[in-house]
């Protein structure tokens, strides 16, 4: 039975509909006036923060743009540097291999002079009362007159000197000419016979002379360059007092270079005694400080931006001349007593008291420094960064200190932020069109929602009246009610769900008993089924459990044990396994047959039963195959694959592994098969990885792995250690994630050279163990340690 329940809705002062347009027309015209005066707020505040935001991007965009222009200068000078380097090391590297192979350095010696005699016969000068070649040698030979004999001629070691250091000739004009532009290289020999080769030839003993009197009577190191042997000494002595690790090249402040006239810097590698404890002389190059300036001076900001190069102490050693005045430097010359003639153009002593006062510490590496400058009598604001160069070994009339050069880029406020004032006047005009706009809108909708507020008032105070009405006779257990709003927004929706309730209620309170036993029984049945699925899982549980433990006691049975590697003659051995599940997939095996001896590991793709399984079909392949004597590296891995393959065809697998093995006998050890890096760590705890990508490729991918086996002999000799480990090892996770990595493996290995193979084993696996953790072990972890006795 379906009743259609209406009542027409009054308008008077205690009505709903008078309630409803008093309270939602007031609510909409508060909300309206709030909204509206909010959004004009919030039109004025976002202009300010739009202007806000406007200048901290494009200040942030222009100090990012100027940091960044400092940084490519900077890499532009450490290239330049960087190169210079290179072919100091270049040459070093040949002088000291000349001194490390005295046999060779006499045969070159030798030869050179009996090939070119201008290049090492001298002749004495009266009047500078030391020796040198005649011109157009390829260098020029200085020996000062301390170095000569009562014939003007040089002591025989220091003869020896001469003819060895001829190797100068073959070098330096190949790296003159090539690489980065260099004005002179050259070969200083030790504190005791200092002789001065340089190329290409210049008059250099006259222009000592003539410049720094006294030289030809005073120790030459001490003299041009008091410290800087003494430093180099003490690094012979102690390695570990170097300032920067692999790099003994030392570099002068910028002087005066007393042959050509120019500013230059030098870099000067030293050269070491064959036992490594003393000083064996140096080889050095010099550039122009014109290549630097060139990169400095280039710096182009804005209009009138700028760069310079200082030295940790504010020399400025290379600046744009017409920016000098800038920021007020006053150059001079200081001829010292050190015997170089060095420039001193410092912004301590700068006119700008905010560049005298600039501060030039590291920790300002790129840091925007505001400062004031005077240009005609008004304070006009500049920007300063400082960007560091690399660190250098630096000397400087003194003991060597580590120093790193900074470029500077200087550039006017005014021309950075040109930008920004006319943005910010944009912004400005356009918040006041959007205000006047924002306010007609206002204005608009307050009229518009008025009308529509009256007039929706009937529409939906009726269907409510509706709904009122058929809910009161719900109540009165009248199940047959039913409502007819024809509306079809929300409150028509509202009628719709009250009528299909009151159908669910009639319908639910007729069959409600029989709703609750149809319920019963289903769950009684659902029940059972979850109780028989428990017992059969319980008792896969049990049986798979059992055929776990029954592979893993199998695949431990067949490892080697610790007394068949004790009986091993010449060799020990000493190996760990921890698989990640109860079944690993790692292999390692030790398989003897007389005197020949056959190491393998190998690591299965992924772990657990299956690559359980297949790390015994390997096992029992191996040894078959050794005891039936192929002693053929190659074909030993190519049999064991076919082999393997076939199996995996059989069982339809996808399961393969990397696989390597080491053939000893008679002193000789074979590497072959495609693995992680072997690690040989050698007497005096020197550490040689080998890579074994070559030598393989992972068995049981391929039928015929053949064309890419290959072996390689490795020398083991007496004190050797070899380790082989899978990749559980170096990929065990640490904190952070970060894994345990070949490094950490050889340093390991190499901290505990000395030791027996089990006590390195031992060690290696308590700094892995100590470096997991409490972390999960997520892979099989196999690491195998052989040591020669």
């Amino acid at each position: 039975m379906s009743t259609d329940t209406r009542d027409t809705p009054r308008f008077d002062l205690h009505s709903f509909r008078a309630k409803f347009v008093l309270v939602v027309g007031g609510a909409v015209l508060f909300d309206l006036l709030m909204s509206g005066g909010l959004a004009l707020w919030n039109v004025q505040r976002l202009s300010q923060d739009a202007t806000s935001e406007v200048g901290a991007g494009l200040t942030t965009a222009n100090q990012e743009y100027i940091r960044s222009y400092a940084d490519s200068t900077a890499a532009r000078v450490d290239l330049l540097l960087d190169r210079v380097h290179a072919d100091v090391n270049t040459l070093a590297g040949v002088i000291q291999g000349q001194i490390d192979d005295p046999d060779r350095q006499k045969q070159v010696g030798t030869t050179l002079a009996s090939q070119s005699a201008a290049s090492v016969k001298v002749v004495y000068d009266t009047k500078g009362q030391w020796a040198q070649n005649l011109p157009g040698a390829p260098s020029v030979v200085s020996v000062w007159g301390y170095l000569l004999g009562p014939d003007h001629q040089p002591l025989p070691a220091v003869r020896e000197e001469i003819d060895n250091s001829a190797v100068l000739d073959l070098v330096a004009p190949s790296l003159l000419t090539s690489g980065s532009s260099k004005l002179q290289m050259y070969y200083i020999g030790p504190k005791e016979r200092p002789i001065f080769r340089t190329a290409p030839y210049t008059d250099q003993a006259q222009t000592f002379d003539r410049l720094y009197p006294g030289h030809n009577t005073s120790e030459f190191w001490e003299f041009f360059f008091p410290g800087i042997y003494g430093s180099w000494q003490k690094w012979a002595l102690d390695p570990a007092s170097r300032f920067i690790p692999d790099n003994d090249i030392t570099q002068t402040a910028p002087y005066t270079d007393a042959i050509t006239g120019k500013l230059i810097v030098s870099f000067f590698h030293p050269l070491w005694t064959r036992d490594r404890t003393g000083v064996a002389g140096a080889a050095g190059a010099d550039i122009t400080l014109d290549q630097l300036a060139e990169i400095v001076e280039n710096v182009k900001i804005a209009e009138t931006g700028f760069g310079f190069l200082t030295m940790p102490n504010g020399n400025v050693v290379a600046i744009n001349p017409k920016s000098e005045a800038t920021i007020g430097l006053v150059s001079s010359s200081d001829k010292g007593t050190d015997g170089v003639t060095g420039v001193e153009r410092s912004l301590r002593a700068s006119t700008q008291p905010a560049i005298a006062t600039l501060d030039l510490k590291s920790g300002n590496d790129g840091v925007i420094q505001h400062v004031m400058l005077q240009e005609k009598g008004e304070n006009v604001p500049y920007i300063v960064v400082l960007k560091g160069l690399k660190p250098t070994n630096l000397w400087s009339a003194g003991p060597i200190e580590k120093q790193a050069m900074s470029v500077g880029i200087v550039v006017p406020e005014r021309e950075i932020y040109a930008a920004l004032f006319a943005a910010q006047d944009s912004i400005s005009k356009a918040t006041n069109r959007i205000l006047l706009y924002q306010l007609l809108a206002i204005i608009v909708s307050l009229m518009i929602v008025f009308a529509a507020v009256f007039g929706l008032s009937k529409r939906i105070t009726a269907g409510l009246s509706a709904l009122a009405a058929a809910a009161r006779r719900l109540q009165a257990k009248d199940y047959s009610v039913r409502v007819n709003i024809p509306s079809k927004d929300e409150v028509g929706e509202v009628g719709v769900a009250f009528n299909r309730m009151a159908e669910q209620i009639s319908f639910h309170t007729e069959n409600l008993e029989q709703l609750v036993d149809e319920r019963t029984r289903d769950l009684e049945s659902a029940n059972v089924e979850i109780s028989t699925l428990n017992d059969k899982l319980r008792s896969e549980n049990v049986r798979l459990g059992a055929e776990l433990d029954v592979a893993r006691q199998i695949q431990m049975m067949v490892l080697p044990k610790a007394r068949e590697l004790a009986l091993i003659p010449g060799i020990e051995i000493a190996a760990y396994m921890r698989p990640a599940d109860e079944v690993g997939g790692d292999y390692y095996d030790v398989l003897q047959d007389g005197h020949r001896l056959k190491i393998g590991i190998g690591d299965v793709t992924g772990h657990g039963l299956e690559s359980g399984v297949l790390m015994l079909m390997v096992q029992s392949v191996a040894r078959a195959l050794q005891e039936t004597g192929e002693d053929n590296p190659r074909q030993f891995l190519d049999r064991l694959n076919r082999a393997i393959f076939k199996n995996l065809e059989r069982t339809n697998s996808d399961k393969h592994l990397s696989l390597a093995f080491l053939d000893y006998e008679d002193e000789r050890l074979v590497l072959s098969g495609q693995h992680e890096e072997v690690l040989v760590v050698r007497a005096g705890g020197t550490v040689e990885r080998i890579d074994t990508l070559d030598l393989g490729l992972p068995v049981g991918l391929e039928r015929d792995i053949s064309p890419f086996v290959a072996t390689r002999d490795i020398p083991f000799s007496s004190g050797d250690v070899i380790v082989l480990h899978t990749d559980g090892v170096t990929e065990a996770e640490g904190s952070g994630g970060k894994l345990f990595g070949l490094d950490r493996l050889s340093e390991s290995a190499r901290s505990r050279y000395g030791g027996s193979a089990e006590e390195i084993k031992t060690g290696i696996v308590d700094d892995l163990m100590a470096y997991i953790g409490t972390r999960k072990i997520h892979d099989d972890i196999t690491l195998v340690v052989m040591r020669h006795r």
